[in-house]
């Protein structure tokens, strides 16, 4: 298919008439017989630039297997041969533990959706029983969480608002299928690097903001305090509770109590986990079951209160009557006016179910020492997601509390999923009447007690204020915008500014002008005495260059002396790549520290000062006496430039047209003279064939045609061993081992046995025809010095 679409490439370039020589952008011929004698006795390389049919078969190149691509999206087919019966007692504790954690975190995250609550089951259930067939970690539990909840339920109340004709039920289960639809989409296209374009500082923003609008919308329940707006941002929230306190109720006293407890057993158990570590397991586990305790434990006390009093004159709100099994089986509501007015709210919900749960995901994958498929694991949600609403469950993602629990109790596959999903059903079917008796305000305890802990504390502030201050600012911008206005403008608005940021910090990134440094390595292993201070140090390893910046706005010792590499030779250094973005500032800022530092080679003499252009400043003659007292050196002329590219990945048309427009100044600028242009750590092929095809890379006629023969310089390294070099016209596929230094190159131009191989094992790095592409920023400052001296700089 590729050559086929290789082939028709050719043929439309043909038909409309596209004609040129190929290989004008390509070095002559007379400077590849040069280099190629420059380089003898090695064996030369000459590079074969990528064409754009390459490019076409590379996207091609890597096609999926349709069998193998099917077989990954379901995981369990690897595992599940394998299933064992140690195997099975692990995952079958594992799965009746967490049942009994998921099952009154269900109904009371059901509250929050404004649903009744056995949807809260229905949801967990979903994930239970879906979630081994496709994910990929053993220690995620999907279910109803506390913050999707809030979401859904915000959802909900936004859309009944405008359109009263459709129920919660149907927008819930509506907004959980289209969401799914996103997620298996993403999944089954390997998007699940796109998690990685959303902010962690916007997810923790929003994170804290949703456990502070959870707790203040429980309040109510907690105190008994009736006709509270919840449906409000959260500061008005707050203002009509502090208004309502003293319509409190006996309400209070089961929240508050059970609030208590829940947090004194946590204290306890934590408590004994430090002082006995052997039995932490145990305390681990008895601690994650308070939450049945204390539900079940209120629910006797509701009982014993409330059994003999008329329903109307109950002491306290109890949950009530829960309907048996699973009795909103359904599809979705497709009606196109629900569908439209649900998609505004689908980014909120999909970007923190994604979020949310690859980081739970990964967290816990890297604690137990294995490694998640993210992409997969959106096919995952998204088929949760898909089938849930059909029985009854909104949007669902991991489960901190339930996640955590499964990896504490030492899981083994994903299958425990299925036993606690055959609990949630007893729960359906054998429980109502026991659930019937439970108090709403020990649901709104569990909900606070479970988002308590989700707020970033105020170590984990200062230390984002340490590591990024403007991440802090970020942080607080998203926090109060939550707060004083929705959940959704609060991630919006963390995203959008972390997005302006990153494209400020592009757009704005000073490059670097850097010198070098003679370094010597101390202690070594030829020197393992300490030094005296006034003594002369020797040392037995001949000193390196490192590469320092010359203003030295860096970590480096301000006492360290760092030079220029040659008078009138500048070294540059790109910090944030090198595209249209910030193109023009690099291009600017680079004519204006090269022609504040050197002088025209030529100064330009007017007989009439009216002839000057306006925007030319009279410039010093480069040769001036500095033997008068009280004068200064006189600036450099224009030598060479190199352009450090270790942080180019890419570049566009923008950025190597900026490239030629700064060549032509500073050919204008050094005239009559040339300038060199080298280019350093040049690693991506597309950059080099850009830079190749704008004439950079190889000396220009002006340089080969200079008074002083022009010698290039290579690097040489290993060859790997069963392979041959190219001739002329060939191309290499070899990777480089054991680089040659410089200095080694030199001996051999001079005559000096300094390498200890055959000429015959060592090869050209990179191809010749492109001497001023080189290996490293070390690599091309040595053909600069080389030149240099031959310049009689």
């Amino acid at each position: 298919m590729a050559r086929m679409l290789g082939k028709s490439f050719s043929a439309i370039v043909k038909v409309l008439g596209v004609k040129g020589n190929a290989d004008a952008h390509l070095p002559p011929d007379s400077l590849i017989q040069h280099s190629s004698e420059a380089i003898s006795p090695f064996e030369p390389f000459i590079e074969q630039i990528p064409t754009t049919k390459e490019w076409i078969l590379e996207q091609f190149s890597n096609q999926i297997n349709p069998i193998s691509y099917l077989q990954s999206l379901f995981p369990f087919i690897g595992w599940v041969r394998r299933y064992n019966t140690r195997w099975l007692i692990a995952d079958l504790i594992a799965g009746c533990t967490l049942s009994l954690v998921m099952i009154p975190q269900g109904l009371s995250y059901a509250i929050l959706t404004n649903l009744t609550p056995e949807f809260g089951l229905f949801t967990t259930f979903a994930g239970a029983s879906l979630y081994w067939i496709f994910g990929t970690s053993k220690d995620i539990c999907v279910g109803a969480t506390a913050v999707i909840s809030l979401l859904v339920g915000k959802t909900g109340t936004s859309v009944t608002d405008k359109h009263p004709n459709f129920t919660r039920e149907e927008v819930a289960k509506t907004h959980a299928f289209l969401a799914g639809c996103i997620f298996l989409i993403l999944g089954l296209l390997q998007l699940g690097w796109i998690i990685e374009l959303i902010p962690h500082v916007a997810i923790s923003a929003f994170v804290t903001a949703a456990a502070i609008t959870i707790a203040l919308g429980q309040m109510p329940n907690l105190l008994g305090i009736r006709d509270v707006n919840t449906k409000g941002p959260a500061y008005q929230v707050f203002i009509d509770i502090c208004k309502g306190l003293s319509r409190a109720k006996l309400d209070a006293v089961v929240g508050l109590t059970a609030l208590l407890l829940l947090m004194s057993i946590k204290w306890l158990f934590q408590y004994l986990a430090v002082r006995k570590p052997h039995r932490e397991k145990m305390w681990n586990t008895l601690a994650s079951l308070r939450l049945s305790f204390t539900v079940f434990l209120y629910i006797l006390v509701s009982y014993l209160v409330n059994r003999n009093v008329p329903q109307e004159d109950f002491k306290f709100r109890i949950l009530g009557h829960i309907p048996t099994g699973f009795g909103h089986i359904g599809p979705p509501t497709f009606q196109l006016e629900l569908v439209k007015s649900l998609l505004s709210e689908l980014p909120a919900i999909v970007i923190v179910v994604i979020v949310e749960h690859i980081a739970i995901g990964k967290s816990l994958a890297q604690k137990n020492d294995y490694s998640i498929l993210p992409s997969q694991e959106l096919v995952a949600i998204g088929a949760i997601n898909l089938a849930g609403p059909f029985i009854g469950a909104y949007a669902s993602t991991a489960s901190f509390g339930g996640s955590a629990l499964l990896s504490k109790a030492r899981v083994k596959t994903p299958l425990a999923g299925i036993f606690n999903a055959f609990i949630l059903v007893l729960a359906l079917y054998a429980l109502g009447q026991v659930l019937y008796w439970t108090p709403v305000a020990t649901m709104a305890a569990l909900i606070i007690h479970a988002v308590i802990d989700l707020p970033m504390s105020l170590d984990e502030l200062r230390k984002l204020w340490l590591i990024s201050p403007p991440d802090l600012v970020i942080y607080t911008i998203g926090l109060l915008a939550s707060i004083f206005s929705t959940l959704e403008n609060g991630i919006y608005v963390t995203t959008a500014l972390s997005a302006c940021l990153i494209f400020i910090r592009l757009l704005r990134g000073q490059g670097q002008f850097l010198g070098r440094v003679q370094v010597h390595q101390y202690p070594n292993s030829h020197t393992r005495s300490p030094v005296a201070a006034d003594a002369p140090f020797t040392s037995a390893n001949p000193p390196r260059e490192a590469f320092f910046r010359l203003d030295r706005k860096d970590a480096s010792n301000p006492s360290i002396y760092v030079e220029s590499p040659r008078p009138g030779v500048f070294i540059y250094r790109f910090p944030e790549g090198f595209n249209y973005v910030n193109q023009s500032q690099h291009m600017e800022f680079l004519l204006g520290y090269v022609t504040k530092e050197t002088c025209r080679t030529t100064v330009l003499d007017y007989k009439n000062p009216g002839d000057r252009p306006w925007n030319e400043c009279p410039s010093s003659r480069p040769q001036e006496l500095s033997d008068q007292p009280g004068s200064e050196t006189i600036k450099p002329t224009l030598k060479a430039l190199v352009f450090d590219f270790s942080t180019v990945s890419n570049i566009d048309a923008d950025a190597i047209n900026g490239l030629i427009v700064l060549r032509k100044q500073l050919e204008r600028w050094s005239s009559p003279e040339t300038v060199q242009l080298h280019f350093a750590s040049v690693n991506d092929r597309w950059v080099r064939r850009a830079l190749a095809v704008a004439g950079f890379g190889y000396p220009r006629g002006r340089e080969l045609e200079a008074p002083i023969p022009w010698s290039p310089v290579f690097s040489l390294a290993k060859k790997t061993m069963g392979t041959t070099c190219t001739t002329l016209g060939e191309s290499l596929i070899e990777p480089t081992r054991i680089a040659m230094t410089i200095e080694n190159l030199e001996n051999v131009q001079s005559g000096i046995e300094a390498i200890p191989m055959g000429t015959g094992q060592l090869a050209a790095t990179h191809g010749i025809n492109y001497p001023n592409f080189h290996a490293d920023l070390m690599a091309a400052v040595r053909a600069i010095s080389v030149f240099a001296t031959q310049d009689g700089i």
